[in-house]
Protein backbone atom coordinates (compact mmCIF):
# COMPACT_ATOMS: atom_id res chain seq x y z
CA UNK A 1 0.00 0.00 0.00
CA UNK A 2 2.75 2.48 0.97
CA UNK A 3 4.64 1.87 -2.30
CA UNK A 4 1.54 2.62 -4.35
CA UNK A 5 0.77 5.74 -2.35
CA UNK A 6 4.37 6.92 -2.67
CA UNK A 7 4.26 6.62 -6.45
CA UNK A 8 0.94 8.48 -6.59
CA UNK A 9 2.29 11.13 -4.22
CA UNK A 10 5.35 11.75 -6.36
CA UNK A 11 3.12 12.23 -9.41
CA UNK A 12 0.62 14.44 -7.59
CA UNK A 13 3.10 16.53 -5.56
CA UNK A 14 6.18 16.24 -7.75
CA UNK A 15 9.12 14.16 -6.54
CA UNK A 16 11.11 15.71 -3.71
CA UNK A 17 8.35 16.55 -1.22
CA UNK A 18 9.81 15.60 2.16
CA UNK A 19 8.89 12.38 3.97
CA UNK A 20 10.21 10.89 7.20
CA UNK A 21 12.03 7.55 7.42
CA UNK A 22 13.65 5.19 4.97
CA UNK A 23 10.36 3.29 4.77
CA UNK A 24 7.67 6.00 4.94
CA UNK A 25 4.64 5.42 7.14
CA UNK A 26 1.01 5.60 6.10
CA UNK A 27 -0.70 7.13 9.15
CA UNK A 28 -4.51 6.94 9.26
CA UNK A 29 -5.53 7.81 12.83
CA UNK A 30 -4.32 9.52 15.99
CA UNK A 31 -5.33 9.40 19.64
CA UNK A 32 -3.58 11.35 22.38
CA UNK A 33 0.16 10.77 21.99
CA UNK A 34 -0.38 7.80 19.65
CA UNK A 35 -0.55 7.39 15.89
CA UNK A 36 -1.81 4.35 13.99
CA UNK A 37 -0.78 3.16 10.55
CA UNK A 38 -2.87 1.54 7.83
CA UNK A 39 -2.16 -1.92 9.24
CA UNK A 40 -3.29 -0.90 12.72
CA UNK A 41 0.15 -0.70 14.31
CA UNK A 42 0.42 1.85 17.11
CA UNK A 43 3.31 4.32 17.38
CA UNK A 44 4.12 6.75 20.17
CA UNK A 45 4.40 10.19 18.58
CA UNK A 46 7.51 11.84 20.00
CA UNK A 47 7.89 14.51 17.36
CA UNK A 48 4.64 16.28 16.52
CA UNK A 49 4.05 19.48 18.48
CA UNK A 50 1.10 20.61 16.33
CA UNK A 51 -1.52 18.53 18.25
CA UNK A 52 -0.13 19.75 21.58
CA UNK A 53 -3.20 18.64 23.53
CA UNK A 54 -3.27 15.31 21.73
CA UNK A 55 -4.31 13.80 18.43
CA UNK A 56 -8.10 13.65 18.09
CA UNK A 57 -8.64 15.69 21.25
CA UNK A 58 -12.40 15.46 21.95
CA UNK A 59 -12.80 18.99 23.37
CA UNK A 60 -11.04 20.57 20.41
CA UNK A 61 -12.84 18.39 17.85
CA UNK A 62 -16.23 19.21 19.35
CA UNK A 63 -15.48 22.94 19.44
CA UNK A 64 -14.33 22.96 15.81
CA UNK A 65 -17.33 20.95 14.61
CA UNK A 66 -19.83 23.03 16.51
CA UNK A 67 -18.37 26.31 15.23
CA UNK A 68 -18.11 25.16 11.62
CA UNK A 69 -21.75 24.07 11.75
CA UNK A 70 -22.75 27.46 13.20
CA UNK A 71 -20.63 30.12 11.52
CA UNK A 72 -17.24 30.69 9.93
CA UNK A 73 -16.47 33.97 8.19
CA UNK A 74 -13.52 36.26 7.59
CA UNK A 75 -12.26 38.79 10.12
CA UNK A 76 -14.26 41.84 9.12
CA UNK A 77 -17.20 41.21 11.41
CA UNK A 78 -17.25 41.50 15.18
CA UNK A 79 -17.09 38.17 16.98
CA UNK A 80 -16.79 37.70 20.74
CA UNK A 81 -14.74 34.50 20.72
CA UNK A 82 -11.81 35.70 18.60
CA UNK A 83 -11.52 38.81 20.77
CA UNK A 84 -11.54 36.59 23.85
CA UNK A 85 -8.78 34.43 22.37
CA UNK A 86 -6.65 37.52 21.71
CA UNK A 87 -7.20 38.70 25.28
CA UNK A 88 -6.24 35.28 26.64
CA UNK A 89 -3.06 35.14 24.55
CA UNK A 90 -2.05 38.62 25.72
CA UNK A 91 -2.72 37.60 29.31
CA UNK A 92 -0.17 34.79 29.10
CA UNK A 93 2.62 37.36 28.69
CA UNK A 94 3.94 40.27 30.73
CA UNK A 95 3.24 43.99 30.49
CA UNK A 96 4.92 44.34 27.07
CA UNK A 97 2.02 42.46 25.42
CA UNK A 98 -1.21 44.29 24.67
CA UNK A 99 -2.47 43.38 21.19
CA UNK A 100 -2.43 40.48 18.72
CA UNK A 101 -2.39 40.02 14.96
CA UNK A 102 -3.66 36.56 14.04
CA UNK A 103 -2.50 34.70 10.94
CA UNK A 104 -2.37 31.08 9.77
CA UNK A 105 1.25 29.92 10.08
CA UNK A 106 4.47 30.60 11.92
CA UNK A 107 5.97 31.86 8.68
CA UNK A 108 3.25 34.50 8.33
CA UNK A 109 3.55 35.52 11.98
CA UNK A 110 7.33 35.83 11.63
CA UNK A 111 7.02 37.98 8.51
CA UNK A 112 4.58 40.28 10.31
CA UNK A 113 7.04 40.57 13.21
CA UNK A 114 9.96 41.48 10.93
CA UNK A 115 7.91 44.06 9.04
CA UNK A 116 6.55 45.44 12.32
CA UNK A 117 10.07 45.94 13.69
CA UNK A 118 11.26 47.64 10.51
CA UNK A 119 8.29 50.01 10.51
CA UNK A 120 8.65 50.84 14.19
CA UNK A 121 12.39 51.56 14.05
CA UNK A 122 12.72 52.93 10.53
CA UNK A 123 15.64 50.55 9.97
CA UNK A 124 16.04 47.37 7.89
CA UNK A 125 18.71 45.34 9.66
CA UNK A 126 17.65 41.98 11.12
CA UNK A 127 19.90 39.83 13.32
CA UNK A 128 19.60 36.05 13.60
CA UNK A 129 21.78 33.04 14.40
CA UNK A 130 23.73 31.18 11.73
CA UNK A 131 21.63 28.01 12.04
CA UNK A 132 18.15 29.39 12.43
CA UNK A 133 14.83 28.76 10.73
CA UNK A 134 11.77 30.97 11.06
CA UNK A 135 9.74 30.21 7.92
CA UNK A 136 9.50 29.87 4.17
CA UNK A 137 8.63 33.19 2.53
CA UNK A 138 11.29 35.07 0.62
CA UNK A 139 11.68 37.59 3.46
CA UNK A 140 11.72 35.12 6.36
CA UNK A 141 13.58 32.41 4.45
CA UNK A 142 16.47 34.79 3.82
CA UNK A 143 17.69 33.89 7.32
CA UNK A 144 17.75 30.11 6.84
CA UNK A 145 21.31 28.78 6.66
CA UNK A 146 22.80 32.28 6.59
CA UNK A 147 26.50 31.92 7.51
CA UNK A 148 27.98 34.29 10.07
CA UNK A 149 29.70 37.17 8.34
CA UNK A 150 27.86 36.63 5.05
CA UNK A 151 26.13 39.46 3.21
CA UNK A 152 24.25 36.99 1.02
CA UNK A 153 20.88 38.30 2.23
CA UNK A 154 20.78 42.11 2.19
CA UNK A 155 19.35 43.53 5.39
CA UNK A 156 20.24 40.42 7.41
CA UNK A 157 23.32 39.40 9.36
CA UNK A 158 23.85 36.27 11.44
CA UNK A 159 26.12 35.40 14.32
CA UNK A 160 27.32 32.01 15.65
CA UNK A 161 24.63 30.47 17.81
CA UNK A 162 25.64 30.23 21.49
CA UNK A 163 26.33 26.77 22.87
CA UNK A 164 28.49 24.94 25.39
CA UNK A 165 28.99 21.68 23.44
CA UNK A 166 31.21 23.07 20.65
CA UNK A 167 32.95 26.24 21.77
CA UNK A 168 34.75 28.80 19.57
CA UNK A 169 37.97 28.20 21.52
CA UNK A 170 38.96 25.17 23.61
CA UNK A 171 38.51 25.62 27.34
CA UNK A 172 36.08 28.52 27.23
CA UNK A 173 33.25 28.29 29.73
CA UNK A 174 30.96 30.38 31.89
CA UNK A 175 31.05 34.15 31.44
CA UNK A 176 34.09 33.98 29.16
CA UNK A 177 32.12 31.82 26.76
CA UNK A 178 29.16 34.19 26.96
CA UNK A 179 31.38 37.14 26.09
CA UNK A 180 32.88 35.27 23.14
CA UNK A 181 29.44 34.75 21.62
CA UNK A 182 28.37 38.31 22.41
CA UNK A 183 31.41 39.46 20.44
CA UNK A 184 29.98 37.62 17.44
CA UNK A 185 26.68 39.43 17.91
CA UNK A 186 28.55 42.76 18.11
CA UNK A 187 30.30 42.01 14.81
CA UNK A 188 26.96 41.31 13.13
CA UNK A 189 25.52 44.55 14.48
CA UNK A 190 28.61 46.48 13.33
CA UNK A 191 28.15 45.04 9.83
CA UNK A 192 24.50 46.07 9.68
CA UNK A 193 25.32 49.59 10.79
CA UNK A 194 28.23 49.85 8.34
CA UNK A 195 25.92 48.76 5.52
CA UNK A 196 23.51 51.56 6.32
CA UNK A 197 20.71 49.16 7.27
CA UNK A 198 20.98 49.83 11.00
CA UNK A 199 19.45 47.57 13.64
CA UNK A 200 15.71 46.88 13.47
CA UNK A 201 15.50 43.65 15.46
CA UNK A 202 17.00 40.43 16.70
CA UNK A 203 14.79 37.42 16.01
CA UNK A 204 15.59 34.26 17.92
CA UNK A 205 13.95 30.99 18.85
CA UNK A 206 13.90 31.27 22.61
CA UNK A 207 15.42 27.80 23.18
CA UNK A 208 17.36 27.63 19.88
CA UNK A 209 15.35 24.64 18.71
CA UNK A 210 16.53 24.46 15.12
CA UNK A 211 20.09 25.05 16.22
CA UNK A 212 19.87 21.75 18.13
CA UNK A 213 18.64 22.81 21.60
CA UNK A 214 22.13 23.75 22.81
CA UNK A 215 22.80 24.53 26.44
CA UNK A 216 23.12 28.32 26.26
CA UNK A 217 26.03 30.01 28.09
CA UNK A 218 24.96 31.88 31.24
CA UNK A 219 22.96 35.11 30.76
CA UNK A 220 23.59 35.17 27.01
CA UNK A 221 19.97 35.87 26.03
CA UNK A 222 19.52 38.64 28.59
CA UNK A 223 22.81 40.32 27.65
CA UNK A 224 22.20 39.92 23.91
CA UNK A 225 18.79 41.57 24.25
CA UNK A 226 20.32 44.47 26.17
CA UNK A 227 23.00 45.00 23.53
CA UNK A 228 20.49 45.02 20.68
CA UNK A 229 18.22 47.45 22.52
CA UNK A 230 21.20 49.71 23.24
CA UNK A 231 21.57 50.13 19.46
CA UNK A 232 17.87 50.85 18.98
CA UNK A 233 16.67 47.40 17.98
CA UNK A 234 13.69 45.34 19.10
CA UNK A 235 13.66 41.73 20.33
CA UNK A 236 11.47 39.18 18.56
CA UNK A 237 10.92 35.89 20.40
CA UNK A 238 10.00 33.00 18.11
CA UNK A 239 7.86 30.72 20.30
CA UNK A 240 6.44 28.58 17.49
CA UNK A 241 8.22 25.51 18.87
CA UNK A 242 9.05 26.57 22.43
CA UNK A 243 5.76 28.17 23.44
CA UNK A 244 2.45 27.00 24.82
CA UNK A 245 3.95 25.01 27.68
CA UNK A 246 6.53 23.05 25.71
CA UNK A 247 9.30 23.91 28.19
CA UNK A 248 7.18 23.43 31.30
CA UNK A 249 6.55 27.20 31.35
CA UNK A 250 4.19 29.04 29.05
CA UNK A 251 7.08 30.54 27.09
CA UNK A 252 10.66 29.67 26.30
CA UNK A 253 11.81 33.21 27.04
CA UNK A 254 10.85 32.60 30.67
CA UNK A 255 13.26 29.66 30.75
CA UNK A 256 16.18 31.33 28.94
CA UNK A 257 15.81 34.58 30.85
CA UNK A 258 14.87 37.60 28.75
CA UNK A 259 11.88 39.77 27.89
CA UNK A 260 10.94 40.30 24.24
CA UNK A 261 9.14 43.16 22.50
CA UNK A 262 7.34 40.97 19.96
CA UNK A 263 6.35 37.29 20.26
CA UNK A 264 5.61 34.92 17.39
CA UNK A 265 3.50 31.81 18.05
CA UNK A 266 2.08 29.20 15.73
CA UNK A 267 1.95 25.42 15.42
CA UNK A 268 0.34 24.28 18.70
CA UNK A 269 -2.18 27.12 18.97
CA UNK A 270 -4.96 25.38 17.02
CA UNK A 271 -4.08 21.70 17.54
CA UNK A 272 -4.15 21.31 13.77
CA UNK A 273 -6.33 24.24 12.73
CA UNK A 274 -4.00 26.76 11.03
CA UNK A 275 -3.54 29.48 13.65
CA UNK A 276 -0.64 31.74 14.55
CA UNK A 277 -0.15 35.09 16.23
CA UNK A 278 2.17 38.06 16.48
CA UNK A 279 1.83 39.65 19.91
CA UNK A 280 3.29 43.04 20.93
CA UNK A 281 2.41 46.38 22.45
CA UNK A 282 -0.61 48.19 21.12
CA UNK A 283 1.68 50.90 19.75
CA UNK A 284 3.73 48.43 17.70
CA UNK A 285 0.65 46.63 16.41
CA UNK A 286 -1.20 49.80 15.48
CA UNK A 287 1.85 51.25 13.72
CA UNK A 288 1.96 48.10 11.60
CA UNK A 289 -1.77 48.17 10.90
CA UNK A 290 -1.72 51.85 9.93
CA UNK A 291 1.05 51.32 7.38
CA UNK A 292 -0.14 48.03 5.85
CA UNK A 293 -3.91 47.65 6.23
CA UNK A 294 -3.01 44.00 6.82
CA UNK A 295 -5.75 41.38 6.66
CA UNK A 296 -5.81 37.63 6.23
CA UNK A 297 -8.90 35.93 4.78
CA UNK A 298 -8.66 32.91 7.06
CA UNK A 299 -7.27 34.57 10.20
CA UNK A 300 -9.19 36.02 13.14
CA UNK A 301 -12.04 33.71 12.21
CA UNK A 302 -14.63 32.14 14.51
CA UNK A 303 -13.22 28.71 13.61
CA UNK A 304 -9.73 29.74 14.73
CA UNK A 305 -11.25 31.16 17.89
CA UNK A 306 -13.04 27.90 18.68
CA UNK A 307 -9.89 25.85 18.21
CA UNK A 308 -7.61 28.31 20.00
CA UNK A 309 -9.82 28.70 23.06
CA UNK A 310 -10.36 24.94 23.32
CA UNK A 311 -6.58 24.34 23.24
CA UNK A 312 -6.00 26.81 26.07
CA UNK A 313 -8.85 25.24 28.02
CA UNK A 314 -7.28 21.79 27.65
CA UNK A 315 -3.78 22.92 28.59
CA UNK A 316 -5.17 24.40 31.78
CA UNK A 317 -7.67 21.62 32.59
CA UNK A 318 -5.18 18.79 32.02
CA UNK A 319 -2.29 20.49 33.83
CA UNK A 320 -0.07 20.10 30.78
CA UNK A 321 2.59 22.62 31.84
CA UNK A 322 3.24 20.59 34.98
CA UNK A 323 3.17 17.39 32.94
CA UNK A 324 5.76 18.75 30.51
CA UNK A 325 8.02 19.79 33.36
CA UNK A 326 7.73 16.53 35.29
CA UNK A 327 7.85 13.99 32.45
CA UNK A 328 10.47 16.01 30.59
CA UNK A 329 12.75 16.18 33.63
CA UNK A 330 12.49 12.41 34.09
CA UNK A 331 13.25 11.65 30.45
CA UNK A 332 16.10 14.15 30.27
CA UNK A 333 17.76 12.66 33.34
CA UNK A 334 17.45 9.15 31.90
CA UNK A 335 18.90 10.20 28.55
CA UNK A 336 21.78 12.07 30.18
CA UNK A 337 22.60 8.92 32.13
CA UNK A 338 22.99 7.14 28.77
CA UNK A 339 25.52 9.60 27.34
CA UNK A 340 28.71 7.67 26.63
CA UNK A 341 27.10 4.26 27.12
CA UNK A 342 27.42 3.75 23.35
CA UNK A 343 30.02 5.36 21.07
CA UNK A 344 28.59 8.48 19.50
CA UNK A 345 25.91 9.24 22.10
CA UNK A 346 27.64 12.47 23.00
CA UNK A 347 25.12 14.71 24.74
CA UNK A 348 21.51 14.89 25.93
CA UNK A 349 19.88 18.23 26.59
CA UNK A 350 16.74 20.34 26.38
CA UNK A 351 13.94 21.41 28.68
CA UNK A 352 10.41 20.21 29.34
CA UNK A 353 9.08 18.00 26.56
CA UNK A 354 11.65 19.16 24.03
CA UNK A 355 14.85 17.13 24.21
CA UNK A 356 17.73 16.29 21.92
CA UNK A 357 20.41 13.59 21.81
CA UNK A 358 23.56 14.61 19.92
CA UNK A 359 25.24 11.94 17.83
CA UNK A 360 28.92 12.20 16.89
CA UNK A 361 31.46 10.12 15.01
CA UNK A 362 34.76 8.73 16.34
CA UNK A 363 36.49 12.07 15.81
CA UNK A 364 33.73 14.02 17.54
CA UNK A 365 32.31 15.41 14.30
CA UNK A 366 28.53 15.52 13.83
CA UNK A 367 27.15 12.13 12.79
CA UNK A 368 24.13 12.75 10.56
CA UNK A 369 23.97 9.12 9.42
CA UNK A 370 24.03 7.92 13.02
CA UNK A 371 21.16 10.21 14.01
CA UNK A 372 19.09 9.00 11.08
CA UNK A 373 19.84 5.38 11.95
CA UNK A 374 18.64 5.96 15.52
CA UNK A 375 15.41 7.58 14.28
CA UNK A 376 14.73 4.72 11.85
CA UNK A 377 15.48 2.13 14.53
CA UNK A 378 13.14 3.83 16.98
CA UNK A 379 10.42 3.94 14.33
CA UNK A 380 10.75 0.20 13.81
CA UNK A 381 10.23 -0.20 17.58
CA UNK A 382 7.12 2.00 17.62
CA UNK A 383 8.49 5.43 18.58
CA UNK A 384 8.50 8.34 16.13
CA UNK A 385 11.30 10.92 16.32
CA UNK A 386 13.34 12.83 13.75
CA UNK A 387 16.77 14.36 13.39
CA UNK A 388 17.48 18.08 13.41
CA UNK A 389 19.95 20.71 14.61
CA UNK A 390 22.62 22.75 12.88
CA UNK A 391 24.17 19.56 11.49
CA UNK A 392 21.01 17.39 11.47
CA UNK A 393 22.78 15.06 13.91
CA UNK A 394 20.50 15.59 16.92
CA UNK A 395 17.73 13.09 17.61
CA UNK A 396 14.78 15.43 18.18
CA UNK A 397 12.22 14.45 20.83
CA UNK A 398 9.17 16.75 20.90
CA UNK A 399 5.97 14.84 21.70
CA UNK A 400 2.48 16.23 22.23
CA UNK A 401 2.10 17.71 25.71
CA UNK A 402 -0.15 14.81 26.73
CA UNK A 403 2.88 12.47 26.48
CA UNK A 404 2.84 10.58 29.78
CA UNK A 405 5.26 9.13 32.29
CA UNK A 406 4.25 5.67 31.06
CA UNK A 407 5.08 6.69 27.48
CA UNK A 408 8.49 7.94 28.60
CA UNK A 409 9.21 4.76 30.52
CA UNK A 410 8.24 2.65 27.50
CA UNK A 411 10.52 4.70 25.24
CA UNK A 412 13.72 4.03 27.19
CA UNK A 413 13.97 0.25 26.50
CA UNK A 414 13.32 0.98 22.81
CA UNK A 415 16.09 3.58 22.82
CA UNK A 416 18.48 1.14 24.49
CA UNK A 417 17.59 -1.65 22.08
CA UNK A 418 18.06 0.63 19.09
CA UNK A 419 21.54 1.68 20.19
CA UNK A 420 22.46 -1.89 21.11
CA UNK A 421 21.44 -3.07 17.65
CA UNK A 422 23.38 -0.33 15.91
CA UNK A 423 26.51 -1.27 17.85
CA UNK A 424 26.12 -5.02 17.47
CA UNK A 425 25.17 -5.66 21.07
CA UNK A 426 21.67 -6.96 20.55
Amino acid sequence: MSDGLLERRNRAFGAGAALFYEAPLTIVRGEGAWLFDAEGRRYVDMYNNVPCVGHGNPRVAEAIGRQQATLNVHSRYLHEDIIRLAERVVGLHGDFAESVIFSCSGTEASEIALRMARMATGRRGILCTDATYHGNTQLVGAMTGLPAGSDRSPGFRSFPFPQTFRTPEPGLSGESLTEAYLAGLDQAMDALEASGDGIAALIVCTILANEGLPDIPPSFMEKAAARVRARGGLIIADEVQAGYGRTGSWWGYEVTGFTPDIVVTGKPMGNGVPLSATTASRSLVETFRSQTRYFNTFASSPLQAAAGNAVLDEIEALGLLANAEKVGAFLKAELKARVGRWPGVADARGCGLFLGVEMTGPDGDPDLAGARAVCNGLKDRGFLTSNAGAFNNVVKIRPPLVFSQADAEAFLPAFDATLDALHGRG
